[in-house]
């Protein structure tokens, strides 16, 4: 007997695969039929149980391994990043430095690789003790731009006809030394992170620093030097970052649970520049009257009586201004004033 075919595919079934389709198609048959049985009794039907699953699309070319929250957590911190590192910059190169972020993203390692420009400037970089090697990518013309500047230049119109020499190069790392320690610092509440440069490159082709399936976390940043305007990449390992994110996650929970209106009070803190600075303080009592025979013939050794009421009220004053109530009282052999409470200035 002819072997049954599939008509859409044209290929041969064996002899167990034409065995396990009339077995399924028994099985449905009984089932049908019991279920039509249960309709002709009265009987009700089993009830099925509709279970509604929410879908969400997931891009597997570019796969992210961070929510929405902790995205917008690392773009506020990374914000801060880019404000402090524009300050300290233009007091380093004596010139305004102006930095803003264009783009907070993931992407595979190998697509970040094959994006860079080539020749370029690439830093390898760990941020000790964390693991993983991160990337600083700067463009040629922004780093001879730096270099010009720091060497006494205008920081104007540098052009991208040759190649960084050895001490263009120590200039440049050396700017590059502040940016990484900039970056590590706006975790100090979080954790120290000490950078550590592993090496340089300017190819991403011959870089391996991560396998090419790896998340990576990329920020792009516009910076402009002068008439130059580059865009600069950081890129980190997602797997690198973890430790960082879960621990500022837990930050933001707290601060999150913490009600508005049982917030602490945020105390001043203390200048130490003051801690030597003299101010006079007196203290006087009100309501002591005397004629002005009496006040002209005071002299030393003579005594003023007060009555209870007095003691009770001296005031307290801090240069010129009145700041404490307070009653009278001896410390020893001392007389002393004990303060009782601060008057609203």
């Amino acid at each position: 007997m002819d072997e049954p075919t599939n008509p859409e595919t044209n290929e041969v079934l064996s002899q167990s695969e034409v065995e396990r389709l009339l077995a399924q198609v028994e099985a449905d048959n009984a089932m049908a039929e019991s279920a039509a049985g249960a309709e002709k009794e009265g009987s009700p039907a089993s009830p099925r149980r509709v279970v509604s699953v929410e879908t969400q699309p997931y891009d597997f070319r570019q796969p992210s391994f961070l929510s929405q929250n902790q995205m917008r957590r690392l773009r506020i911190l990374h914000e801060s990043f880019l404000r402090s590192l524009a300050a300290r910059m233009s007091l380093y190169l004596r010139l305004e430095f102006s930095a803003q972020m264009t783009k907070l993203h993931t992407l595979p390692y190998q697509k970040f690789v094959d994006e860079l420009a080539s020749p370029t400037h690439l830093t390898l970089f760990k941020g000790e003790p964390l693991r993983g090697i991160c990337l600083l990518d700067i463009p040629p013309r922004l780093g001879l731009t730096i270099v010009d500047r720091l060497l006494g230049g205008p920081a104007h119109s540098v052009s991208l006809d040759r190649e960084m020499s050895e001490i263009e190069l120590a200039l440049l790392n050396q700017a590059v030394s502040i940016i990484l320690a900039e970056w590590c610092s706006q975790w100090a509440k979080i954790k120290d992170i000490r950078p550590h440069v592993l090496g340089h490159e300017n190819n991403g082709r011959f870089l391996q620093s991560s396998p090419h399936d790896t998340v990576m976390l990329a920020v792009c940043i516009e910076v402009r030097v002068g008439d130059c305007m580059e865009q600069m990449q950081f890129a980190f390992p997602c797997r690198t970052l973890e430790p960082l994110v879960s621990a500022l996650n837990a930050i933001s929970e707290r601060a999150d649970d913490t009600p508005s209106g049982k917030a602490t009070p945020c105390l001043p803190s203390w200048n130490p520049m003051l801690a030597h600075v003299r101010v006079p303080v007196v203290a006087e009592w009100q309501n002591l009257r005397m004629t002005a025979r009496q006040l002209a013939s005071l002299k030393p050794g003579d005594v003023l009586p007060l009555s209870p009421e007095q003691s009770n009220d001296v005031k307290v004053r801090l240069a010129r201004i009145t700041r404490f109530k307070g009653r009278l009282g001896n410390a020893g052999d001392r007389l002393a004033v004990q303060l009782t409470s601060i008057l609203k200035s």
